[in-house]
C-alpha cells in the first residue's frame, strides 16, 4: 500500500487543492530554514514539506519569504497551502495549527557595557527594544511589554543591525540568531536565560476547514515520534531548538 492511499481525499483537497502543495519557507528564522551552497532551500521545515508532499502524492512548490509576518500574510491571503509558524493567538484568527514540532527560545541581546543584566530589567521606561516586524517575538512582546518601547526592524535577521544603527538598548529574537550576531559583531552579549519559548507548528489557512489540519496534526505527531524532526535538527546542526513534546 502506498503512503498516499491512506490519505483521506478531503485532506488532500484541503492541503493541495491545485494538485501542488505550496509550502511557505521562512528564511527569516535560521532554525527552520536556510540555503545550501547552491542557494537552494534546506532545513527542517523544507524536509517536512517534502515528506508531506510525498505522502499526499502531489508536487511541491517552495514559496520563500524573509519574515514570519510575510508568511502569515500569505496564509491569510490563501496564497500558500501550509506554513511553518509560531503558534500565536492573534495569528489563530486566520490560521489553523498542528501541535508544535519544535520549541525555540527567545532571547535578549545588549551591548557589553549595558547596565541591563537580567531579562526582567528590560521592561522599563526609556528602554527601546528592536524586534522583527510581525515575528512571534513582536506579537508576544506587544502583549507583554508595559513600559519599554518596541522598535520594529523589517525582518528578524535584520534586528541586530537595526538595533545598532538606531542606537537602541535591547534586541530581541531567536536565541540562535542573536548568538550568531554576537559572534559577528564585537561588543555584544546575550542576557542569560530566555524571555519566552516559541512553539513552532505547521499551519494552514483557516478558510480551508478542519480536514487538512486534522491530517497535519497526525503527521506532525508521527514526525516527532519517529525521530524525523530530531534527525533533521541534527543533520543541519541546529542549536537553540528542541523537539516539542507529544501533544496531549
Amino acid at each position: 500500500m502506498s503512503a498516499c492511499s491512506t490519505i483521506p481525499p478531503a485532506a488532500r483537497e484541503a492541503l493541495a487543492p491545485q494538485g501542488t502543495l505550496r509550502a511557505a519557507i521562512n528564511f527569516g528564522n535560521p532554525i527552520l530554514a536556510g540555503k545550501d551552497a547552491a542557494g537552494q532551500p534546506i532545513g527542517v521545515s523544507v524536509d517536512l514539506a517534502r515528506e508531506l508532499a510525498r505522502r499526499l502524492d502531489v508536487k511541491l512548490e517552495l514559496v520563500t519569504f524573509t519574515s514570519a509576518g510575510a508568511v502569515v500574510e500569505a496564509l491569510k491571503a490563501n496564497k500558500v497551502d501550509i506554513a511553518f509558524v509560531a503558534i500565536d493567538p492573534l495569528r489563530g484568527q486566520d490560521v489553523l495549527y498542528s501541535a508544535a514540532y519544535v520549541v525555540i527560545e527567545g532571547a535578549y541581546l545588549v551591548r557589553q557595557g549595558s547596565p541591563i543584566r537580567r531579562n526582567e530589567e528590560v521592561d522599563r521606561p526609556g528602554i527601546r527594544v528592536a524586534v522583527g516586524k510581525g515575528s512571534a517575538y513582536d506579537l508576544y512582546l506587544t502583549r507583554e511589554i508595559k513600559q519599554a518601547t518596541l522598535e520594529r526592524a523589517p525582518t528578524s535577521p535584520a534586528v541586530v543591525d537595526f538595533f545598532l544603527a538606531q542606537n537602541l538598548e535591547v534586541a530581541a529574537g531567536v536565541k540562535q540568531q542573536l548568538e550568531a550576531d554576537a559572534r559577528r559583531v564585537p561588543g555584544l552579549r546575550l542576557l542569560d536565560g530566555r524571555f519566552m519559548v516559541i512553539n513552532q507548528a505547521m499551519g494552514t489557512p483557516r478558510v480551508r476547514g478542519e480536514a487538512g489540519v486534522a491530517y497535519l496534526r497526525g503527521f506532525v505527531e508521527e514526525m516527532k515520534s519517529s525521530g524525523f524532526v530530531a534527525q533533521a535538527l541534527q543533520r543541519y546542526k541546529i542549536e537553540g531548538a528542541a523537539v516539542a513534546p507529544a501533544a496531549p
